[in-house]
């Protein structure tokens, strides 16, 4: 990487940095775009030619921390050992983030109100393509119903960001989450292969 290119992934990875944590303590609204860039020493300039607008840089903020969300509950589902254990405890694990003051406020809160739809966002593209694999082999086991393995998949990780966002926005998300973790393992649990009786 050339100098210049160098330069600018650091620039654009600082500016990440300052506005998640601006983001987090003063909601998108309130983080003034001047405090950001100042704090890391970078003009308005920098920012405008890295995201476009503060919208941008929101937009890449949300990236990188559902990116990191989608990591974490997938690996909290690996470490079941059991691939339908494992697609429940994922689907619980992205749910029990919403307690998490960043994640609730930057990206449950913040982020559909200024970016819309999250099931457009292109992380969750990525957490839906890695879904539908699972199901896919849940089905072949014969584990799940035979069912369209998107379609399966699209309504599992609907239910999951559902209950987060139903989680985030609760004036009492400690009392929400257990029922919406309740609810969304009793929804997931309709998709498998009952034997016969």
């Amino acid at each position: 990487m050339n100098k210049r290119a160098e330069k600018m992934a650091e620039n654009r990875a600082k500016l990440i940095s300052a506005a998640r944590k601006a983001f987090a303590e003063k909601g998108y609204a309130a983080a003034s775009m001047d405090d950001l860039t100042s704090t890391v020493g970078l003009t308005r300039g920098a920012l405008y030619h890295n995201f476009g607008d503060k919208r941008g840089l929101l937009a890449a903020v949300v990236d990188q921390i559902d990116s990191e969300m989608a990591l974490y509950a997938q690996k909290a589902g690996a470490e079941i050992g059991d691939d339908w254990q494992g697609l429940l405890a994922e689907g619980t694990a992205y749910i029990e983030m919403a307690l998490d003051p960043e994640i609730q406020r930057i990206v449950l809160l913040d982020g559909p109100a200024v970016l819309g739809d999250p099931s457009q966002w292109p992380s969750q593209n990525s957490c839906l393509q890695a879904t539908i694999q699972i199901v896919e082999k849940l089905i072949s086991q014969g584990i799940m119903k035979t069912v369209d393995a998107e379609a399966a998949a699209r309504l599992l990780n609907g239910a999951a960001l559902n209950a987060a966002l139903w989680v985030a926005a609760s004036p009492t998300p400690e009392e929400v989450l257990p029922l919406a973790v309740e609810a969304f393992q009793a929804l997931a649990s309709g998709l498998l292969n009952q034997p016969a009786g």
